[in-house]
């Protein structure tokens, strides 16, 4: 017999009501199941919705930055930007409307308090933006963006210079005049749960040819920025 989702009815309209928008609950749900969930349930994941939110998030985001800071220039508005749509930021923001309570999880994801997983949550809430964008619209979309998002647009060092470890990898390298990080990821596991393993190195003869830094995570994007994390603490020590 099939496992019953875990979140229920009154439970989707409550996450609804603290989205604000009027959104079937069909959709919200396929938008709240990872591929393991799917996998053990012979069901849809919410990876093709993730992709599409990411360039909704993306999109908005940079308009938003753009309207809002007429006279920065395109580096900082960049690195704006980085830091509003990075994981760390992305999970804040699931954690404070409570998302990991709703995701449909398989049981090897449950027992390692995958609610809790910032790459899941920040994964989640990309594919409820993607859901939300499909079923009511861009308008629709850039308001819950705007209002989940909208004050760390305004001063997002809320959030640390490790909310984005690549970009401040990156410069740390070019400050002492190092070559820039070289990534090297591979994967392991089932399609439906791969693992991704990265490696930063820095081609200079002080490091090579051993790693600064390695991450794992759950997809290539998630495993280079631990990975990066690690070696900025490497590279600090």
């Amino acid at each position: 017999m099939t496992d019953l989702p875990r979140t229920s009815e009154p439970s989707l309209e409550q996450l609804t009501a603290r989205l604000g928008v009027e959104i079937s609950p069909d959709a919200l749900r396929h938008a709240l199941t990872h591929s393991t969930w799917a996998y053990e349930n012979s069901g849809p994941n919410n990876e093709r919705l993730e992709f599409l939110g990411d360039a909704v998030l993306g999109q908005s985001i940079t308009a938003m930055l753009y309207r809002r800071f007429p006279d920065l220039a395109e580096g900082e508005l960049a690195k704006r930007r980085a830091a509003v749509v990075s994981t760390h930021a992305l999970a804040a923001v699931a954690q404070s409307i409570d998302l990991g309570s709703y995701l449909l999880l398989g049981k090897g994801e449950e027992r390692t308090d995958g609610r809790n997983k910032p790459s899941l949550l920040a994964d989640a809430l990309e594919a409820v933006i993607g859901v939300v964008f499909l079923e009511c619209g861009s308008d629709s979309a850039d308001q819950l963006v705007t209002r989940l998002l909208g004050d760390i647009v305004d001063d997002p060092s809320t959030f640390d210079a490790a909310a984005d470890p690549k970009t401040s990898l990156q410069e740390l390298l070019a400050a002492r005049s190092l070559p820039p990080p070289r990534y090297v990821v591979t994967d392991d596991g089932p399609d439906h749960q791969k693992t991704f393993d990265a490696s930063v190195y820095v081609d200079h003869p002080k490091y090579s040819p051993h790693p600064v830094g390695r991450g794992q995570g759950s997809s290539k994007k998630h495993a280079e920025i631990e990975a990066a994390r690690a070696s900025l603490t490497f590279l600090s020590g």
